[in-house]
């Protein structure tokens, strides 16, 4: 199964469910965090701005995108000591 993380700088209208379901792609979270990071901000933004989610479910996405993202480097971080 192929992991593609979308380019950032284009937001793709995503919904909800989308959304989580990239949220929770760990092999894409773990190979490229940064740009998986990215995308996540970029579509929650992206949903709020076009009305799909409102203020409140914004926090918690991008509040959520941040713990992925520190989990992705907690996770290389272990690698990096294991070797």
């Amino acid at each position: 199964m192929g992991h593609q993380i979308v380019d950032a700088s284009r937001p793709q209208p995503a919904g909800l469910s989308q959304w989580r379901a990239m949220l929770m792609d760990q092999p894409a979270l773990l190979t490229q965090p940064g740009a998986h990071h990215k995308t996540l901000l970029a579509w929650a933004y992206a949903m709020h701005r076009d009305k799909v989610i409102d203020s409140d479910e914004l926090s918690e996405l991008l509040e959520l995108a941040d713990g992925a993202l520190a989990f992705a480097v907690e996770a290389m971080l272990d690698i990096d000591s294991d070797e």
